[in-house]
C-alpha cells in the first residue's frame, strides 16, 4: 500500500519510513518496471533474493505475493517467479504508478496516461461543480493559496495541487472517479521535474493560476467553464512532460 502524496514527496529527498516488507516490495517493483528484471524472465532463487536484500524467507514471500496480486509476477511451480506482461499489470495501482517515475522516457505510456485523465477528470469535474458544498469550495482556495505561496518549494506545490486534485474528487462524490489520483500524482511529478514547454518556475506560475480559476468556476456552479479550464491545466501538465 501507498500513501498518496509518497511520489511528491520523494521528490525532495524525503521518504517515508519504511519496513522490511515494504523496502522488499520497492526494490523488486521497481526494477521489474524500470526493466532491470525483464519481461518473461524468471527471478533469482529465494536465497539469492533472500541475501540481496538482507530479508528472511518469510518477508520475501510476503513481498512476492504483493506483487503477484499487481499482477507484476506470477509463481510457477517448479519453475520459479516469472516477471509478468505488462497487460496484466495494474496500472491503477498508485504504486505500480509510482515506479514508472524512474522508467526511461515513454511518450506512449504519458499519452496513455494523460487520456485516462481526460476521460476521468471530464465528469469528475463537472459533477465537482454539481455538488460542491460550501466547505469544499474553502479547501479549494485554501490549497490554491498554498500553490501561490509555495515558492521554489517542489515538494509543497506538488502536495497542495493534488490536495486540489483530490477535494475535486471529493466533491464529485463518485469514488470510482477518483482512482485516477494516482495518475495524477505520477503526471504531475513528471511536469514538476522536467522543464518542458515552460522553465519550471513558470510552469508552477501558470498552473496555480489556473486552479485558481477553476476553484472559482466550481464555486460558482460553472460547468462548462470548470470542464474547460480543468482541460486547459490538464493540458498543462501534458505539454511539461512531454
Amino acid at each position: 500500500m501507498i500513501e498518496t502524496g509518497s511520489l511528491i514527496r520523494s521528490l525532495s529527498g524525503r521518504r517515508a519510513a519504511r519496513n522490511f516488507h515494504t523496502f522488499v516490495i520497492n526494490e523488486i517493483g521497481q526494477a521489474i518496471v524500470t526493466g532491470q528484471f525483464p519481461i518473461g524472465s524468471v527471478l533469482a532463487s529465494d536465497a539469492v533474493m533472500m541475501e540481496r536484500y538482507g530479508v528472511s524467507r518469510t518477508v520475501l514471500r510476503e513481498a512476492l505475493k504483493t506483487l503477484e496480486a499487481k499482477g507484476l509476477v506470477e509463481a510457477r511451480p517448479k519453475v520459479g517467479t516469472r516477471v509478468s506482461p505488462r497487460s496484466r499489470w495494474n496500472f491503477f495501482d498508485p504504486q505500480v504508478l509510482a515506479w514508472h517515475f524512474e522508467a526511461a522516457p515513454d511518450p506512449a505510456f504519458y499519452e496513455s496516461l494523460f487520456r485516462a485523465r481526460a476521460v476521468l477528470e471530464e465528469p469528475m469535474i463537472a459533477l465537482a461543480a454539481r455538488h460542491r458544498t460550501a466547505e469544499h469550495v474553502r479547501l479549494l482556495k485554501y490549497w490554491c493559496h498554498q500553490m501561490e505561496t509555495a515558492g521554489d518549494s517542489i515538494e509543497q506545490f506538488g502536495l497542495a495541487c493534488l490536495e486540489v486534485h483530490g477535494i475535486i474528487a471529493d466533491s464529485a462524490q463518485d469514488m470510482l472517479l477518483r482512482s485516477v489520483i494516482g495518475v495524477v500524482e505520477l503526471t504531475l511529478a513528471l511536469a514538476l521535474t522536467r522543464d518542458g514547454a515552460l522553465s519550471g518556475a513558470a510552469y508552477r506560475a501558470q498552473s496555480a493560476g489556473l486552479f485558481a480559476e477553476v476553484t472559482a468556476a466550481v464555486e460558482a456552479g460553472d460547468v462548462e467553464a470548470s470542464v474547460a479550464l480543468f482541460e486547459t491545466c490538464r493540458l498543462l501538465d501534458r505539454r511539461q512532460v512531454y
